[in-house]
């Protein structure tokens, strides 16, 4: 992954399954844990969105971007 030179935020509309975004929540009150009063302090918006530039970088979204076969 990039040390984030060059990189920029968007904001996109993606298509995931339930069971990800059910998955990616419950996992994320797991290491956020609840504080005294069993309230999660955690944002799963901000985590679904760390997680996905993880993936994309992991996967090279980058020469996937500019192989032009791949707008077909």
């Amino acid at each position: 992954m990039t040390d984030g030179a060059g990189m920029i935020t968007i904001n996109a509309n993606i298509d995931i399954t339930v069971e990800a975004l059910q998955a990616v929540v419950a996992n994320a009150k797991k290491i956020a844990g609840s504080d005294e009063k069993g309230v999660y302090r955690v944002d799963t918006a901000d985590k679904v969105s760390e997680m996905i530039t993880v993936f994309l970088a992991e996967k090279d979204f980058e020469s996937f971007a500019m192989d032009i076969e791949n707008y077909k």
